[in-house]
């Protein structure tokens, strides 16, 4: 009974092969328009595909971490009045036994003004332990001086457009001037390590990191508002969530998702979302209307064939059958190729670079590669066999139901 259904479908392929292969040029041109529109729907959605993974590594490492525990309603209350939120000492380590955790390390988030000789600006400070923060700061560059690990307690680390802003340079002396918690007014000297820049300019404008021995005295506090876990494997996520839900008690610690923090990212991906949805439908459109119009024109062309088929006993689902089956193997051969020369294509263009000018929000200029994921790649055959078969729905339905007098008498 099986063989009994699969002896049709392998006679229509091959002959719907036979007949792609009796008109070459045409075939050729719909394979190549099949093809040309897999491999733009993978280029340009590799490229949004990188741009993702690279702003969500930019955000892990250098801001969020994967995981931020607080006190409850700290994000939603605690940003007017932190220290009403703060967390108990000492911080919890990693545990050993689980690698999955790299670091949990705290945070303490204080703002005050930043001056050097007659010049004054607002900061937005966090206090950090620079050896257990370090494994999260990799997308944070240093670019002049050098990071906290190398410097004294004394030391700060000031955002690229913070340090242009105050005219301050690596090795000046600078004072910090806040309001600690009881509201008193607070100032602590500190020199300059070093100038970093991340991939938001916004932040660099108002940044300042110190170590968190000094930050905790110039507030006049014990603590922090933030304790920040980074993973060996974003992947994890899920897991650890829920491992460390049981470690931390819910009604004193919150645990936070960075995708719940990162509105700017969350937004780009909202974005790039519906602009990779408008390049499928462009392309759909333009295959669906080419690959239409190359089978009608097949079935114009062969009306008297199809005729004489109808005339010997060929039913009109058979003739259906093999004009849809010419259809989808268009689908199939474009799809393979269009995939394969796509993902070629997006490596070679990934090994050069794509020089990019820096894009709103950021100081600096990148160079783009091409990340074409399998999902994407399974996506990109998937919307050529699909436009390819809707296509040629209408063609085949107008070959089954010619009257076969008429067919016969075609172009005679």
């Amino acid at each position: 009974m099986l063989n009994d259904r699969i002896l049709p479908v392998f006679l229509h392929a091959k002959l719907a092969l036979r007949n792609l292969f009796r008109q070459r040029k045409r075939t050729a041109l719909a394979l190549s328009t099949v093809a040309g529109g897999v491999i733009a729907f993978l280029l340009a959605g590799g490229f949004f595909n990188w741009i993702l993974e690279t702003m969500e590594e930019t955000t892990i490492h250098s801001q969020l971490g994967h995981f931020q525990v607080t006190r409850p309603g700290y994000f939603e209350k605690g940003l007017s009045d932190p220290y009403g939120y703060l967390l108990p000492e000492p911080e919890p380590l990693p545990d050993p036994s689980r690698p999955a955790v790299v670091t949990i390390t705290p945070r303490l988030a204080f703002t005050g003004l930043l001056s050097k000789g007659d010049e004054t600006i607002s900061f937005i400070g966090e206090g950090i332990d620079p050896v257990r923060e370090k494994p999260i700061t990799r997308a944070i560059l240093i670019v002049k001086g050098k990071d906290l690990t190398e410097a004294d307690g004394s030391s700060v680390l000031l955002g690229e457009g913070l340090a242009a802003n105050l005219a301050a340079d690596v090795g000046d002396t600078v004072v910090l001037l806040a309001t600690t918690a009881k509201g008193g007014v607070n100032g602590l000297e500190a020199q300059v390590a070093g100038i970093f820049h991340t991939a938001n300019k916004g932040y660099d404008a108002t940044a300042l990191r110190a170590p968190i021995p000094l930050a905790r005295e110039l507030m006049g506090v014990a603590g922090a508002t933030s304790w920040v876990v980074l993973l060996a494997d974003g992947s994890d996520m899920p897991t650890e969530h829920a491992a460390l839900a049981r470690t931390f008690d819910a009604h004193d610690f919150e645990i936070t998702p960075w995708t719940k923090l990162a509105d700017f990212y969350n937004k780009t991906v909202e974005l790039f979302s519906k602009q990779v949805g408008v390049v499928r439908t462009l392309i759909a459109l333009i295959v669906i209307l080419s690959i239409s119009n190359t089978l009608s024109m097949s079935v114009f062309e062969r009306t008297t064939e199809i005729g004489t088929s109808m005339a010997l006993g060929v039913r009109r689902r058979g003739v259906l059958g093999l004009f849809v089956m010419e259809g989808a193997l268009i689908g199939v051969l474009g799809g393979t190729l269009g995939v394969a020369i796509g993902l070629l294509l997006g490596e070679l263009i990934s090994l050069i670079g794509i020089p990019m000018p820096p894009a709103p929000g950021m100081s600096h200029g990148y160079t783009g590669r091409i990340a074409i994921s399998p999902e994407l790649a399974l996506d990109g055959f998937q919307l050529a066999f699909a436009t390819t078969i809707l296509a040629s729905i209408f063609p085949s339905w107008k070959a089954s139901r010619m009257n076969i007098v008429d067919a016969l008498r075609h172009q005679r």
